[in-house]
Parts: C-alpha cells; structure tokens; sequence
C-alpha cells in the first residue's frame, strides 16, 4: 500500500513541475519586454560589481568611489557602443553606391560564366535586378536600420539604469549574505566576468584582424564577433560569415585580403573557443552539447533572438547554483551530461572472511 502511495505521489510531483514549467515558460514569454531588460541587468550588475570588488581589493579604493568609477565606466562604454553605431551607418550610407555597382558588376560576371544553355533559360535582364533598385529604396533599408539601432541603444540604456539600482543596493546589503550565497555569487562573478573578457579579446581580435586587412565595417563586425561569442558553437560560425557580404561586394579588396578576412577570424575563434576558453572555465562551463542546443532552442522559444544570447550564461548560472545544493545537485549532473552520477550506488557486499588456522 506505501509503495503504490509512494508511485502515486511521485506521479502528481512530475506532473506538477511540468505544469509549473510550461505557466513559467508562458508567463516568462508574455513578459518578455521587462524580464529581458531586468536579466540583462542582472548580469551586467554582476560582472561590474566584480570590477567594483576588484577596484576595491586592489586598488583600496572606497566602497562609494569604486561603485561611481564602475558606473563611470558604464557610462563611457554605452557612449563608445553609440559612437561606433553612428559612425558605422555613416560609413553604410557613404558606400551603399559603391555596393551597389559591386554587386551589378559580380553578378554580370556571374552570367558571363554560365553556359550557353542557361543563357538562354536566364536572359541577363533577369539577373540585373540589383541595378533596378532605386536609391531612395536603400535610404529607406538605413532609416528603417537606424530606427532598429535607436532602439536597441534606448534598450540598452534601460538596461544600465536597471543595473545601477541593482549595484548600489547590493552595496548597500552587501554584508546580509550567508555564505553559501556569497560563494555562489562569486563563482557566477567570476563565470561572467572571464566570459565578458574572452569575449571581448575575440570580438577585439576580430576587428582589428578586419581593420588591418581594410575590410569596411570592421570594428561592427568586431562587435558582433563579442555579442554572437555568448552563443556556443552556433555564434562564431555566424560571426565568421557576416563579414563574407562586405567583403565580395568591396572592389578595394584584393583576393588573398578576403581570404585571409575569412581564415584568420576562424583561427582565432578555433584558438580562443577550443583551446583558452576551456582551460579558464574548467568545470563550470561543463554543459553537455545536447544541453546546449536544447536551451538555445527553448530561450530562443521564450525570448527570440536575446534568449539565444543569454541561453548558454543562464544555463550556466543554474548549473552553478544547482551544484551547491545536494538536493539539487542531480539536475547538474544533468546539465554536465553526467548520466552515470544520477544512477544509485548498489551496495557491493564483501564476502565473509576466512579466519586463519
């Protein structure tokens, strides 16, 4: 009768958590406009108050001073992000001529390689539609990207506001935390602060390889290198490709520049991804592939394109906060693809011993 109770109530457990999982993953959707804002802000609170902390450590700075100088340093990063923003669709709608004729000219090039036969099915009218587009079409493509780029800079300063509340009141409460909390909180500081630097050394990297090769948009495409390097295994890839457009449509460029602007951004990213980052990250990054993938495709469900960016470093924080607990500790073991951690131990009985004669 205890047993058939037992099954029955862990039945009703089950079904229960996957009921509270869909009304979280439905409720988490619907507020999406405030909960992304107030994520972000989260993790940006954590990584600045690791500069904060470090400001603090090393430097013996006070407590007030160390918190104005991380939100100093806020400040002038978002006005950097704003600065190369503008100067980048300056840069667009200086060249989109010059695209343009580029791309009127490859794909000209392109029909004068076909074969006779497809001449004739394809007339060259067909394939010229790129020289049939007005030019007030293409200013109309960049107000509609400047519009897009407005809002995400309005978003982002939303983003910083909601973190300086949340770094000036975990000041305030800094000394209430017991210690299990405090130690969580310093290995997701820690986490999130060695991905922010690595991210940054890549999408760096990235840019100036760009810069150097004279490739239009580099240090665009070095920031996107940084965002899309929060995605694993998908991000790079999409950061290595996005430069591809600009640099087949740059008459400047000659062809061992584009092929180094293709193979030197891979060899960066294979260095940095596979061999670096693993060795900072150790365990705490030890998320299964299939894992990875499933949350990428569940944050990107819930939230779209941010929840992809912010799968991989939520997932990570879970795995931190579930290996802390020894009641949850199973469901990191899951996260880490440990399948053989989550079957029970068989006691193994040690046959009697032989007395001595």
């Amino acid at each position: 009768m205890n047993a058939k109770r037992d099954a029955d109530y862990r039945v009703q457990t089950v079904c229960l958590i996957i009921l509270a999982t869909v009304a979280t993953g439905t409720a988490m959707h619907w507020l999406r406009a405030v909960m992304i804002p107030f994520v972000l802000a989260v993790f940006t609170a954590l990584g600045c108050s690791a500069l904060t902390d470090a400001l603090m450590q090393r430097l013996r700075w006070p407590r007030a001073l160390a918190l104005a100088g991380t939100l100093s340093a806020g400040l002038l990063a978002f006005a950097a992000l704003g600065a190369i923003i503008s100067a980048s669709i300056s840069q667009m709608i200086a060249k989109a001529a010059t695209y343009k004729d580029q791309v009127a000219v490859l794909v000209e090039d392109f029909y004068a390689a076909l074969p006779q036969e497809l001449r004739r099915l394809a007339p060259a009218q067909g394939f010229d539609f790129f020289s049939e587009i007005p030019m007030n079409t293409v200013g109309e493509l960049l107000a509609s990207t400047t519009t897009a780029v407005i809002d995400v800079l309005s978003e982002a300063f939303l983003v910083l506001v909601f973190a300086a509340y949340l770094l000036i009141g975990g000041a305030q409460q800094g000394t209430l935390k017991s210690k299990v909390w405090t130690d969580i909180e310093l290995q997701v500081k820690r986490y999130l602060l060695a991905k922010f630097l690595i991210s940054a050394a890549v999408g760096a990297l990235v840019g100036v390889i760009l810069l150097v090769l004279g490739v239009d948009l580099a240090i665009v495409f070095g920031l996107l290198t940084f965002l899309l390097n929060f995605i694993p295994n998908v991000g790079p890839v999409i950061a290595t490709l996005l430069p591809l457009p600009v640099v087949v449509v740059s008459p400047e460029l000659s062809g061992t520049q584009a092929v180094l602007a293709m193979v030197l951004p891979t060899f960066a990213h294979m260095v940095i991804g596979h061999i670096l980052e693993p060795k900072i990250f150790g365990d705490s990054l030890d998320l299964h592939p299939v894992v990875v993938l499933l949350t990428l495709i569940l944050w990107g469900v819930i939230w779209g394109l941010m929840g992809m960016f912010l799968a991989t470093p939520i997932t990570a924080v879970l795995k931190i906060l579930f290996e802390k607990f020894e009641s949850t500790r199973p469901l990191a073991h899951l996260l880490a693809g440990r399948i053989h951690a989550l079957r029970p131990r068989v006691p193994v009985e040690m046959p009697p011993a032989i007395p001595s004669s």
